[in-house]
């Protein structure tokens, strides 16, 4: 069960909160909808609901809150808005990435694309799908982790008939299993056919809390839809019989040439049509919205219409919009919908009405009419078992063993988000390709070290490129994170756990060893090739010219990585990585080139005397190294740097938590 309580949004300046004081409950086995017109607040009441927006309020997830719950996607699944998927990644890569996130096994990912239809398309990227289609991969994702409940916002917005038809379908073989479904929509045509409770907002507020029939019956009003190119001719013989006949008919005149009548029948239409020759396009029976924000598509009947319950059982029930060439067919056509009420009526329930009136259609997916009353959660246990379920579209298969939280689940996600797009390659294949270059040029130029020549670092460049290219990797560590938040529902909620940001340095620091490494050798062939054996002899001292190289290239990457999360931007992770020698390096050596009264001379004995023993395998020797390397310009503003980025991002996370 879903139990939101008093959820209020921060006011916004002058204005009143986008949601205030709203509470309901969503129960487990039935399918509850949040309707409300455009700016209602329905998306910030589940951005509240989910934590992803600072309010007042709270909402129980089967009696916990979001926040206290160890693992929430096992609990819900979410879809609020388009699949957050870098747009090269394909469909595949993005669900086993997130099986590497929530610790699900990797073999789900087949069992939920078979269920979603996404089997032929499975290698297809993101950028290149329908919108049919990424709704179809964004339930995939919110079934992923076989949650308990399911919180939907607008997934049928922009879909097809038969693609929201599908979509409702699995809406209600969740809840047919025991689970919580609460979807928002603006439709509420859409809420009384698929849902069992509407919940409506209006202005932020909760208005109605009703059972879908009794929301069916208060707020939709039957009415008759007409096209006709002597529309008003027909409106007003309308009104007129109307008065003659001291009837209850009201008439009204829409975009174009488009009636809506109310009290009266597609026959009785038809038939004044037809006995005053006007000719007639369109003749259908709809359902009307008479809420206080109601509007009509403005292509009429496509998204509006909804059929009377006697043709739903008949392969023709799009034959009520019928399309006519006279008066004469247009009075046919009404005949053959009263025919179709008559045959209907004997194949229908023994509680099913009886009468002409149109009323609310029960869609596949197991919505009710207007006159019976919704079914409680115990009937759709029950009826997930009987027959009629078999319509219900499959689900995955439930997930019965859980894997125990393991610190590799963090590694095994960024591993996956690493190697998913081509963007790291690319990168490093950039760097190679200017580096190797680089060197050439700076060995015909001449005036250049060897060292320098073998890292493609010219003396008025403030960083090598193999260095710029492990930070920028690194920023793009955490800077697609905030633009592709696979890891959370929507833009600038990445969490901020230290596991995260443990394995994101892990493989960051790997990618720039690598990329040292493989910079060095492509520099010292390719001087080889084009000048001999001159210059690309090994330096005597290259044992601390690697540990150097090795802990520049890491450290801008770690740089990146720290400065991407704190300002969760790409942009601002590279600046930071060019920030260390452009202003943090030139600071340190006006610092150490001032006067100095002592010196750290001895520093290797006094930490073999710290310990009382002998430093093992020489260690005093790495340890003195080291510390040559911290004393260094470049190398004292990167640690000094990346101190102050790791406790501005340990700070963010405990105020986030705090938060």
């Amino acid at each position: 069960m879903i139990q939101a309580i008093g959820l209020t949004s921060n006011p916004r300046k002058e204005l009143p909160p986008a949601v205030d004081d709203v509470s309901f409950e969503a129960r487990p086995g039935r399918v509850t909808a949040l309707l409300g017109a455009p700016g209602a607040g329905k998306t910030t009441t589940l951005r509240l609901m989910l934590e992803l927006q600072r309010g007042r309020g709270i909402t129980y997830f089967r009696g916990r809150p979001l926040h206290r719950i160890a693992h929430p996607s096992r609990e819900v699944g979410v879809l609020l808005s388009e699949v957050p998927g870098h747009p090269a990644r394909t469909i595949r890569g993005q669900l086993g990435m997130v099986c590497a996130a929530v610790g699900v096994p990797i073999r789900r990912v087949d069992e939920v694309i078979e269920v979603v239809g996404l089997v032929s398309l499975c290698d297809e990227r993101l950028g290149t799908l329908s919108r049919g289609m990424d709704r179809r991969l964004g339930l995939a994702c919110a079934l992923l982790s076989d949650p308990h409940a399911l919180v939907l916002d607008d997934p049928a917005g922009g879909l097809s008939v038969t693609e929201g038809r599908w979509l409702h379908g699995i809406l209600r073989a969740h809840a047919a299993h025991g689970g919580t479904v609460l979807f928002s929509t603006d439709d509420p045509k859409e809420a009384a056919r698929t849902a069992d409770r509407v919940i409506t907002l209006e202005g932020g507020r909760l208005v109605a809390d009703q059972e879908a029939a009794d929301f069916a019956r208060t707020r939709l009003r039957p009415r008759v839809a007409v096209r006709s190119p002597h529309a008003a001719r027909l409106g007003a013989l309308l009104a007129k019989e109307a008065r003659a006949a001291q009837r209850s008919v009201e008439v009204v005149r829409e975009d174009g040439n488009r009636l809506s009548v109310y009290g009266s029948t597609c026959a009785d239409i038809g038939e004044t049509a037809f006995r005053h020759g006007i000719l007639v396009h369109q003749l259908a029976d709809e359902t009307g919205d008479m809420g206080p924000h109601a509007t009509l598509p403005a292509e009429g009947l496509a998204s509006a219409t909804v059929v009377t319950s006697a043709l739903l059982t008949s392969a023709s029930a799009t034959s009520t919009s019928a399309t006519s060439t006279s008066a004469t067919s247009t009075s046919a056509t009404s005949t053959s919908t009263d025919d179709a009420d008559a045959s209907t009526e004997g194949a229908s329930t023994e509680d099913a009405p009886t009468t002409d009136e149109p009323v609310t259609a029960v869609a596949a997916t197991g919505a009710h009419t207007a006159d019976e009353p919704g079914p409680t959660a115990e009937s759709r246990t029950r009826a997930a078992a009987s027959p009629g379920a078999r319509d219900l579209p499959q689900l995955p298969p439930p997930i019965a063993v859980r894997q125990a939280l393991s610190p590799l689940r963090p590694l095994r996600y960024e591993m996956r988000r690493a190697t998913g797009v081509g963007t790291g390659y690319i990168t490093a294949i950039t760097v190679l390709v200017s580096s190797a270059l680089l060197s050439v040029l700076l060995a015909r130029i001449g005036h250049t070290p060897q060292p320098r020549l073998l890292a493609a670092w010219p003396r008025d460049c403030p960083l090598p490129p193999a260095a710029l290219g492990a930070g920028l990797l690194g920023a793009l560590a955490f800077g697609e994170e905030f633009r592709h938040p696979a890891l959370a529902a929507d833009r600038g909620t990445v969490p901020r756990r230290l596991g995260l940001l443990a394995a994101k340095l892990l493989v960051a620091s790997v990618t720039a060893l690598a990329l040292a490494v493989l910079t060095v050798g492509c520099d010292l062939e390719m001087l080889y090739l084009v000048y001999g054996r001159d210059l690309a002899g090994v330096p005597a001292d290259w044992l601390s010219l690697s540990a150097s190289w090795i802990g520049l290239t890491v450290g801008c990457a770690w740089a990146g990585v720290l400065a991407a999360g704190i300002f969760r931007s790409t942009t601002a992770g590279l600046a930071a990585v060019l920030a260390v020698p452009v202003v943090v390096v030139p600071l340190v050596q006006k610092t150490l080139a001032g006067p100095s009264v002592r010196k750290a001379a001895g520093f290797s004995e006094r930490l073999r005397e710290l310990l009382l023993m002998q430093w093992p395998f020489g260690g005093a020797r790495y340890i003195a190294a080291g510390a040559r390397l911290v004393a260094q310009p470049v190398g004292g503003a990167l640690m000094l740097s990346l101190t102050a980025l790791l406790c501005a991002y340990l700070l963010t996370t405990l105020r986030s938590r705090v938060r």
